[in-house]
């Protein structure tokens, strides 16, 4: 067995069986072993933005890493800014990029590039093996990375005799992390917070927003009076009929400090302090009051649902309805000519329940919550990272996740030139 067959069957070993490719000569021996080792899907990118991006939406949905096949230094740079998101999501990936071999690297050959310094603005996790018999421990330990808690980008570099030579070794699983433990002392702080009487604000993101950890939070909102947000833009947002209807903080800075002024506490659970997406003269970076208090319950490398439920236990709401479920409502469609408006009632009417909506609209589709917020069962995916090209790859990723579930693409026309191999 040679060393790219030992890291194919390492990765399915590992439960890795998709993989986003866009391979160029020195992957050939890791694409022959796709063909010899089975149990790997490969879904061909004509452009690495694509390759990246679907991975991205592949994890957001599966809630488990693909990996990605991408040709030396230019193959990886070229899907940098979808790895950028990715990793604003808190996406794993496990990205191979193929490496000339050992002996040719010093000859500085046209491709010869530095792998590791591109690699290293968008990975947690970089390793590259030297030996044949190391590819599989390697892989082991970029899968550890990329299903930890937090889930994070790995990056393999496979030197090109790494793949062809004979030797190869896979190697097995090892067990994940797992999230780091509630602070019980921060649940108690949470519950004097929200008994104090001062306006509060629970903020939610991250592995907040599934239906059950939402519905907690909306029954500690209906104890307490506190109030419910998330950040404007979040990895997977579970909305619809049936569930906790939860608003964001607006993209506009004037609006996003409108909204916020009023608290004078803020909870955070699995989000980040509120901050403006840019710098503008005359205005605030930060997007609270100067004198907001903030409390994080839970981080990226803590479980949001068991958070809450301890929150929701200290302050006796555990039997309680939550606040604002929203029921099933659909806009009427109208007439005339088409507006911003307009757009959001005919997504509103027709979203299909299970419907995976990816959200790249940029401007046109900021006051799209409204009008959809009633609409049937639903996923929202918005660009965490801000770098445009985002919304066709990560649709196509969350196709290839739930083959069987309507995936909607919101793809404004400038953004989408940046990814139409999609």
């Amino acid at each position: 067995m040679n060393g790219a067959e030992s890291l194919v069957k390492t990765l399915v070993d590992c439960n890795v069986d998709v993989c986003f490719a866009n391979p160029g000569t020195s992957e050939m021996h890791f694409v022959a072993a796709l063909d010899e080792i089975k149990g790997m899907r490969c879904v061909l990118g004509l452009f690495e933005g694509i390759v990246t991006g679907a991975a991205d939406g592949y994890f957001r949905l599966a809630r488990k890493p693909a990996c990605t096949l991408l040709h030396l230094g230019p193959g990886l740079a070229n899907g940098v800014a979808n790895l950028h998101n990715a990793k604003k999501a808190n996406s794993g990936i496990i990205n191979i990029v193929g490496q000339h071999a050992l002996g040719h690297i010093a000859l500085d050959a046209p491709l010869t590039s530095d792998i590791e310094g591109i690699a290293k603005p968008v990975s947690n996790f970089i390793i590259m093996p030297s030996e044949v018999s190391e590819v599989g421990r390697a892989a082991v330990s970029a899968v550890a990375a990329a299903s930890g808690v937090p889930q994070q980008i790995a990056t393999l570099i496979l030197p090109a005799d790494m793949a062809w030579s004979d030797g190869g070794l896979p190697d097995k699983n090892q067990k994940n992390s797992d999230y780091q433990s509630i602070d019980e002392q921060k649940i108690t702080e949470a519950a004097a917070l929200l008994s104090s009487g001062e306006k509060t604000l629970i903020l939610l993101g991250g592995n907040a927003l599934n239906e059950e950890t939402i519905s907690r939070a909306g029954r500690i909102a209906r104890q307490t009076n506190c109030k419910l947000l998330t950040e404007w833009s979040n990895a997977r947002l579970d909305r619809g009929a049936g569930r906790v209807e939860l608003n964001r903080i607006p993209y506009v800075v004037e609006k996003a400090v409108a909204v916020l002024k009023q608290f004078e506490k803020i909870i955070l659970v699995g989000a980040r302090e509120p901050v403006a997406f840019f710098a503008y003269p005359n205005q605030p970076g930060r997007l609270s009051s100067p004198n907001c208090q903030f409390l994080t319950v839970s981080d990226s490398s803590q479980n949001a649902d068991s958070a809450l439920e301890m929150l929701e236990e200290r302050v006796g709401a555990k039997k309680l309805r939550p606040v604002n479920i929203n029921t099933i409502s659909k806009p009427q469609i109208p007439n005339g000519n088409i507006s911003l408006d307009g757009i959001a009632c005919v997504l509103g009417a027709f979203l299909p329940e299970g419907a995976i909506v990816v959200d790249e609209s940029v401007t046109t589709g900021r006051e799209f919550f409204p009008r959809t917020a009633c609409a049937e069962p639903h996923v929202w995916l918005n660009n965490r990272g801000g770098s445009i090209g985002f919304g066709l790859p990560v649709a196509l990723g969350a196709s290839i996740a739930c083959p069987n579930r309507k995936v909607i693409a919101l793809q404004s026309d400038g953004s989408g030139m940046y990814t139409p191999q999609a």
